[in-house]
C-alpha cells in the first residue's frame, strides 16, 4: 500500500520524459503525414492541415467537480461507493485511460473520504503515472496486489479503512461481471448498478464538452468531404475508407468510417463482402473521430456521378424525416417522440409499416462514447433536457436496391435542438 504523495518525488522525472517523448512522436507523425508524401495524396486530402487550435483538454478542476456531483447522487441514493474499471467513465471522473484485462484495476470513489485504487502490483507505477496529475488527490491510496493474491481482499481493506466495511457499491455499467461478482462476494458488500450515478453525471454536457463535440463533428465532416472529392470509379469500400482515415489524420485526429456500396447500403451496418464503386454507385458512410475523448458520429449517403430519380425521391423523404426529428426535439419532450416524428414521415411516404424499412431507432445519446445514455427510441419517456446530445439518423433501407441514411449530431438547447453540422443537400451535393 502506498500513496500518490510517496510516488511524486520518484515519478515526476519519468513522467516528464514520457510527456516529451509523446510530443516528439506526435510531431513526427504530423510531419510524416503533412510533408514529403503530399505529392502522392489526392489534392483534396493534401490540402488539409491540423485543426488543433483552440482545442482545450478537460481540466483537473472540471473532473473534481464531476466527482462531487457523483458523490451527491450517491448520497441521494444511499450508495457507499462507486466502482470504476477501464473505460470512458474512469477517464471521465479520474482522467485515467486504461484498458480491460482479466486482472482487476479499479478506482473506488467513496461517498465520503479519499478515493483509492486497487491495482496489480506490477501495474502500480503505470497506474500512478496516469493518476499523478488527476483529480483523485495526492493522498489517494493505492492497494497493490501480487499475482498470487486476491484483489478483492485489497478492495475490502480499502472499504474497511474508510469505515464502510458494510457497503453498497455501485458498479459502472461496463464493469465486467467477473469484477462486480468478485466485489459482491466480499462479506457485507452488496453490488448494484452504477448507471444512475454515471449516466446521471454524463447525460447532460456542459459548454466545454459541447465545444469538443462540435469540433469533432466539424473535423469528421471535413474529412468526409475531402474523401468524397477524391472518390474514383474502381475503388473498393476499403480504398474509400482508407481515404477517410487519411483525411482525419491530416486534420490531426484518428478517425474512420464504415463504407457500403450499392445494394449493400441497404444493410444498416453493412457487409464485409468486397464491393467496387462504379459510375452511378450509391455509397453510405458512417463513422467519426474523437477530440480530447469526445465523439462525433456522422453518416452521409451520396452517388458517384448521377443519381436515379428513385434515389432522389427516397433521399427527399429521408431528409424530411431527419428534419422532423430535429424539429420535434425540445426540452421536456419525451425521447420517444423524436423517434415517432421521423418514423411517421417515412411510414406516411409508403416505407412501412413500422420498422420494415426504417429498421432502427432514430438516435442515441453521445459523449465520450459514440453510443451512451439516453436513447431516442419508442418506450423511452425520459424528458429531453438542454445539454443532451444525440445522433439524428433515420434511415430508409430497401433490400436488393440501396439504403440512405443521413446522420448529424444534435444538442438540445433551451428552446429546441441544433445540429453541429449542416444537413446534406442532396445525393450529388452531399457537402
Amino acid at each position: 500500500m502506498s500513496s500518490r504523495r510517496d510516488f511524486l518525488s520518484t515519478s515526476a522525472g519519468s513522467l516528464a520524459a514520457l510527456s516529451l517523448a509523446g510530443c516528439a512522436t506526435a510531431d513526427a507523425d504530423a510531419k510524416g503525414s503533412a510533408g514529403t508524401a503530399d505529392g502522392d495524396l489526392p489534392p483534396a486530402i493534401a490540402a488539409l492541415s491540423p485543426m488543433k487550435d483552440g482545442v482545450v483538454p478537460i481540466s483537473v478542476d472540471e473532473r473534481r467537480a464531476r466527482l462531487e456531483k457523483a458523490r451527491t447522487l450517491m448520497a441521494e441514493q444511499k450508495l457507499d461507493a462507486l466502482m470504476l474499471t477501464g473505460g470512458t467513465s474512469m477517464e471521465y471522473f479520474a482522467g485515467m485511460r486504461w484498458g480491460l484485462s482479466e486482472r482487476l484495476l479499479a478506482v473506488i470513489i467513496p461517498v465520503k473520504g479519499a478515493p483509492f485504487l486497487v491495482t496489480p502490483k506490477f501495474e502500480e507505477e503505470r497506474a500512478l503515472e496516469q493518476a499523478l496529475n488527476g483529480p483523485l488527490g495526492k493522498d489517494a491510496t493505492v492497494y497493490a496486489w501480487e499475482e498470487h493474491e486476491d484483489p478483492y481482499a485489497f478492495l475490502a481493506k480499502g472499504l474497511r479503512d474508510r469505515g464502510i466495511a458494510t457497503a453498497t457499491i455501485a458498479a459502472e455499467e461496463t464493469v465486467r461481471f467477473q469484477f462486480s461478482d468478485g466485489a459482491a462476494h466480499i462479506p457485507q458488500v452488496k453490488v448494484v448498478s452504477g448507471t444512475p450515478v454515471t449516466a446521471g453525471c454524463r447525460i447532460v454536457k456542459d459548454a466545454h464538452e459541447l465545444a469538443l463535440m462540435r469540433h469533432a463533428s466539424k473535423v469528421t465532416l471535413l474529412a468526409y468531404e475531402a474523401a468524397y472529392k477524391s472518390l474514383k470509379e474502381g475503388m473498393t469500400q476499403d480504398d474509400f475508407g482508407d481515404l477517410v482515415s487519411l483525411a482525419h489524420k491530416r486534420l490531426g485526429y484518428n478517425g474512420s468510417a464504415g463504407v457500403q456500396v450499392g445494394e449493400f447500403s441497404a444493410l444498416p451496418h453493412g457487409s464485409a463482402t468486397p464491393q467496387v464503386v462504379r459510375e452511378g454507385s450509391i455509397l453510405l458512410i458512417d463513422g467519426g473521430c474523437k477530440v480530447e475523448g469526445y465523439s462525433s458520429d456522422i453518416s452521409r449517403t451520396f452517388v458517384l456521378g448521377k443519381a436515379t430519380q428513385r434515389m432522389k425521391d427516397v433521399f427527399e423523404i429521408e431528409f424530411k424525416a431527419q428534419s422532423a426529428a430535429l424539429a420535434a426535439a425540445k426540452p421536456g419532450v419525451p425521447c420517444e417522440a423524436v423517434d415517432a416524428a421521423a418514423r411517421k414521415v417515412i411510414v406516411d411516404a409508403g416505407f412501412g409499416p413500422d420498422y420494415k424499412f426504417f429498421s432502427h431507432r432514430v438516435g442515441h445519446g453521445m459523449g465520450m462514447d459514440g453510443h451512451e445514455w439516453p436513447y431516442l427510441v419508442r418506450g423511452n419517456t425520459l424528458p429531453l433536457a438542454p445539454g443532451m446530445v444525440f445522433s439524428d439518423e433515420p434511415g430508409i433501407y430497401i433490400p436488393g436496391e440501396f439504403g440512405i441514411r443521413l446522420e448529424d449530431d444534435m444538442v438540445i438547447t433551451e428552446t429546441g435542438a441544433e445540429l453541429f453540422t449542416p444537413q446534406s443537400e442532396s445525393l450529388e451535393k452531399p457537402f
